[in-house]
């Protein structure tokens, strides 16, 4: 079955996801990357608010979880989750499934592509990619603006890949013309891009990609790193000639954390296709089996994934285009600054926003969290002290009439006003 066979399961945890998850067995702290270890910056944001969390049990949270995910989610998709214990054989469970991975193929425009539903992160996508489509000593280009970009690149490298990175600074995005020399000079078997960075809030140009792949390296795959983006931003994998997408329940979805989704075009699957796909078998509406699926996630993410195509995809993405734009201008009257250096950079799916001279990460976060609103802070390795972010997709994009980015905005001046900024605008 491509990207899920059981042996490519077994090699997803070892040894990047060992790495990444418990890296004190994997090497010692001193060398691992930035986003293998928490800093003590973001361990005192944490132990700021812990007080605060412990006075609550988990039934009396009211604050608005305004991250880049998880998100805020329909009460209708809580309550897929709250159903009783449910085969993953039972007949209304293969329904579920095979309606969430039909309506998946809409989301990110194909008619042909392969969805792969299972339980597991967004980052575990990239080790799906690297045990199933990559053998040692194949090139990988990876196209960088942050964290999770630099994440993509030394997963592929655990798994034995040659790989060169072409990254960014803070804030700007690769060049297409750098993406091109370098396709000229060697056979990459891929190319990864990350869609939106949620370090940064940068988005990328995968069109822009996928048109010189096509002209320059037309055997190279193209693999999107979603997670961030997906039902955000647009993406078309047929129109386009993406090869993989890489995405997650948590975000733009809408949906709980839990389930990993890869989406592979055909071009990938008839190089696989030696082998039994399980995910065709549940979209036929027929059981199979490869391990117990996480069942009621899965049958919210169908729940959250149908609410979605109802509305239609270009809709969905206009809606998160308009509440980007409002929040953009409404940060930028009081003399706030995207960490994109320029609007085409700017993800719709969040926001990146420099913190003021004079006021830290971990003071805002409590002033916010007082106000009733969660937030996250920096992440990019060097500058993580210095930005903050806030999330405005899914239903706090599509459905206003929360006003959840209303609330937000008007939280996050009031915070402001309460620590001493004045506004140089």
């Amino acid at each position: 079955m491509p990207l899920l066979r059981a042996r490519a399961i077994f090699r997803s945890i070892s040894p990047s996801y060992i790495s990444r998850a418990f890296p004190t067995l994997a090497k010692p702290s001193n060398s691992l990357p930035v986003y293998h270890r928490l800093s003590s910056y973001s361990i005192h944001h944490f132990s700021s608010l812990s007080n605060l969390h412990q006075q609550q049990n988990m039934d009396s949270i009211t604050e608005l979880c305004m991250i880049p995910g998880p998100v805020e989610v329909e009460a209708s998709v809580l309550k897929a989750m709250s159903t009783k214990a449910t085969s993953h054989m039972d007949p209304r469970f293969i329904a579920s499934l095979s309606e969430l991975i039909k309506n998946l193929k809409v989301v990110f425009g194909s008619t042909s592509a392969q969805p792969f539903v299972i339980a597991g992160s967004g980052t575990l996508g990239w080790d799906q990619v690297a045990a199933n489509i990559l053998e040692q000593g194949d090139k990988a280009l990876v196209l960088s603006n942050g964290y999770f970009g630099d994440g993509f690149g030394d997963c592929l490298k655990a798994y034995g890949a040659d790989v060169t990175v072409l990254n960014a600074k803070i804030g700007d995005s690769f060049k297409l013309d750098q993406v091109e020399a370098e396709l000229k000079s060697k056979n990459y078997k891929i190319v990864t891009v990350s869609h939106v960075d949620t370090s940064s809030g940068v988005v990328a140009d995968v069109e822009g990609v996928c048109n010189i792949v096509k002209r320059v390296s037309p055997d190279t795959r193209v693999v999107v790193d979603s997670v961030c983006a997906a039902a955000a931003e647009r993406l078309y994998m047929d129109k386009w000639g993406v090869d993989v997408v890489i995405a997650a329940s948590q975000k733009a979805l809408g949906c709980p954390p839990g389930v990993s989704i890869v989406i592979a075009s055909q071009r990938v699957i008839d190089a696989l296709n030696q082998r039994t796909s399980i995910m065709q078998s549940y979209e036929a509406k027929k059981g199979a089996y490869f391990a117990t699926p996480c069942v009621q996630t899965m049958m919210a993410l169908d729940v959250s994934v149908r609410h979605i195509v109802e509305q239609g995809m270009e809709e969905v993405f206009s809606k998160h285009e308009k509440v980007s734009a409002q929040f953009t201008e409404a940060i930028k009257r009081v003399g706030l600054r995207p960490v994109p250096l320029d609007d085409s950079l700017r993800s719709n799916a969040m926001s990146a926003v420099w913190l003021p001279e004079g006021i830290s990460y971990p003071d805002l976060a409590a002033k916010m969290f007082s106000h009733g609103i969660v937030i996250s802070g920096g992440i990019f390795k060097g500058y993580a002290t210095q930005y903050f972010r806030i999330g405005h997709m899914g239903i706090s994009a599509t459905n206003q009439s929360l006003h959840n980015v209303d609330a937000t905005t008007n939280a996050l001046l009031s915070s402001l006003k309460e620590l001493g900024y004045k506004s140089s605008a």
